[in-house]
């Protein structure tokens, strides 16, 4: 972490590894990615699941959920993202004391009122280190910034959480069209082809019936945040979408064992019941 003109910024700990360090390679990148991403009808989006893998891997399939935000980009102004920790173990939520996070796009602001706000929840705790190499949040932002016009960002490290404790963050900043939610998450890791297949695609059936209890361990390394989210999403009767789901040997080639991809967008099914 680093100063710059007062404030803390959380600097990129895997350009150059999951995507290109260059600003203008990574632009090209996201054009590929964009270009790639399968058709889908745009419509307003509350939530969403995308991968976090290496940009040639999972970026056409990130792509695919975060094109969907285009008509909407000039109202979204917040961004609560969620991923989970590969690197250090924790109970709970992670927040940051950093004031921005950077990418090879330049700086985004961090919400600092929305971080107090769920500090006073007792799963939510300051951990830097949880931010410090993390990818599963990083490796969104370059999307985010493509598509968004001006955004704050709520960056949140997933330990061992239940989807209680998860949910009950989520509805602390759910807020209105205003804020987004994004859940970054890979699905299976190192199958076979054909058998990740079918993992994957049973996942992404319990995902789409907002049923968390199907969703474990081997299942998504999301988990943990995907299944708090599950839990809102059916409280607040929102309407699952797939948008794509694809794996590692759909995207690279490689079939011996993959990594499973799947990319989802949530809405609001009964805007006339909600105040």
């Amino acid at each position: 972490m680093y100063t710059q003109n007062e404030r803390r910024v959380r600097p990129p700990a895997v350009a150059g590894q999951f995507y290109p360090a260059d600003p203008a390679a990574l632009e090209a990148l996201l054009r590929e990615s964009f270009a790639e991403a399968r058709e889908a009808p745009p419509h307003p989006v509350k939530a969403m699941i995308v991968p976090h893998a290496g940009l040639i891997y999972s970026g056409p399939v990130a792509a695919s959920a975060y094109r969907m935000l285009l008509p909407q980009a000039d109202r979204i102004r917040r961004v609560v993202l969620l991923g989970p920790s590969h690197r250090v173990g924790f109970h709970g939520l992670a927040v940051t004391s950093a004031d921005a996070y950077e990418t090879p796009f330049g700086i985004i602001t961090i919400d600092k009122s929305a971080i107090a706000e769920i500090q006073a929840l007792p799963q939510v705790h300051l951990l830097d280190e949880a931010h410090r190499h993390e990818h599963s949040l990083e490796v969104q932002l370059p999307f985010l910034q493509a598509v968004l016009k001006d955004f704050e960002l709520v960056p949140l490290v997933v330990g061992e959480a239940t989807p209680q404790q998860v949910a009950e963050v989520l509805e602390r900043l759910w807020d209105g069209d205003e804020t987004l939610i994004a859940i970054s998450s890979d699905l299976s890791h190192y199958h076979p082809y054909d058998e990740a297949r079918m993992i994957d695609s049973a996942t992404s059936q319990a995902i789409l019936e907002l049923d968390p209890s199907r969703i474990g361990y081997d299942n998504a390394c999301g988990r943990n945040p995907v299944n708090g989210l599950l839990l809102l999403a059916r409280q607040y009767g929102l309407k699952p979408e797939l948008v794509d789901l694809r794996n590692s040997g759909d995207t690279a080639g490689d079939k011996s064992q993959v990594v499973g991809y799947g990319a989802y967008v949530f809405s609001d099914a009964r805007p006339e019941q909600r105040s």
